[in-house]
């Protein structure tokens, strides 16, 4: 038997030693200290390579030097037509970077930032492009180039407020009664166009074709009975950066893009007085000769002030229809009473309602003393 007690295992030896703090050396520490090394030699290549270049060929950067490399080597590169003095306006970018040969928008493409603007009076009545296939050609063409030339660069509510402006004027007595006449009325002068483009030859610059079909979607729009409420009836607009005479005495709608936007006030602004019909019979679609001005009757549009100020004391400036005729101050314009069906008719129609056998009553107040009777004015 195996005797147990008389089995005796030897105690084990104490172990004891000495250790230097400095020479202990963790995992992060044996791995850190191969790469100190390559550290320095980076710092090093760092600091020496420019050493190395030469002084001339370190120098600052300017975009003239482009014009200045073309004329000695053939191939470098111009700077872009936007990028030199003179070449460059608000907007010029995009002319110049835009793709060419790209297909039509799509008819449903708009901007996610559109109609930010919000309603201000009524809203104008639709208008819809009639008349043969050349009028509606020409009346696209038309409001097409107002668009690019007056707004390309604007987001599409822009576009679309300068549309409804020139919408606005073709629906108002005050101004020719085709799109084309609106658009390049006063272009025979020198000075008085209606839209600057029309007269200081910017007409001479070729569209580009993208910024072109993008304005056309918004002209076919306009003439296929979409209204841009945001704008209401405003006949009025300039750039923020100018300030006309007129600017005080209209009613400001708003600004949407660059542009603000003006609605006449009194009579002459309110929505009746938008009733011209849009017979869709429309000019060439180019600025006008003095000749061709006489037989499209467009002539230089009224002051808006003073067309403001003649409908508030009941006479209407109303667009000559006669050709070369030029424009002038109506007589009292009363407005027209309702037609009655034939039965009404039969019974007396309109004297029916002039309340001339209301009963006399004493004390009623000044502004009542009209209730029931028929307006032949408007705002009086």
């Amino acid at each position: 038997m195996f005797d147990t007690l008389a089995y005796s295992e030897p105690r084990p030896r104490d172990f004891t030693a000495t250790l230097r703090r400095g020479s202990v050396r963790g995992l992060g520490n044996a791995a850190a200290t191969p790469h100190r090394g390559r550290r320095a030699l980076a710092l090093l290549a760092a600091v020496a390579v420019p050493a190395f270049a030469a002084p001339e060929d370190w120098h600052g950067f300017a975009v003239t030097e482009a014009a200045t490399a073309q004329a000695s080597d053939p191939a470098a590169t111009l700077p872009m037509p936007f990028e030199q003095a003179g070449q460059s306006f608000p907007g010029s970018a995009f002319y110049y970077l835009a793709p060419q040969g790209s297909a039509p928008l799509a008819p449903e493409a708009h901007a996610d930032t559109a109609d930010a603007a919000s309603a201000v009076g009524p809203a104008a009545r639709a208008i819809y492009s009639v008349g043969s296939d050349l009028d509606r050609t020409r009346a696209l063409t038309c409001l097409t180039a107002a668009i690019y030339y007056e707004a390309a660069s604007e987001p599409d509510a822009g576009q679309r407020a300068v549309a409804q402006v020139v919408l606005n004027r073709v629906a108002h007595p005050s101004f020719p009664n085709s799109v084309c006449g609106v658009v390049y009325q006063g272009s025979e002068r020198s000075t008085g166009c209606q839209f600057s483009f029309t007269c200081d030859g910017s007409l001479a610059r070729t569209p580009v074709r993208f910024w072109w079909e993008r304005a056309q979607s918004v002209a076919r729009a306009a003439l296929g009975g979409y209204v841009y409420a945001p704008v209401g009836l405003a006949t009025h607009y300039h750039t923020a950066a100018i300030h006309p005479y007129w600017e005080d005495s209209l009613n400001f709608i708003g600004q949407i893009g660059a542009h603000r936007f003006y609605r006449m006030g009194g009579p002459a602004g309110a929505a009746t007085t938008f009733n011209a019909s849009y017979t869709g019979i429309e000019p060439a679609a180019r600025p006008f000769t003095r000749e061709t001005a006489a037989l499209a009757a467009p002539g230089k549009a009224p002051d808006p002030v003073a067309i403001q100020n003649a409908y508030a004391q009941g006479l209407a400036i109303a667009h000559s229809a006669v050709p070369g005729a030029p424009l002038a101050a109506g007589s009292a314009r009363p407005a027209p009473a309702p037609h009655y069906a034939e039965a009404l008719a039969a019974r007396g129609g309109e004297a029916l309602y002039e309340g001339a056998k209301l009963p006399e009553a004493t004390g009623i107040r000044p502004e009542y003393a009209q209730s029931g009777r028929w307006i032949a004015q408007p705002g009086t």
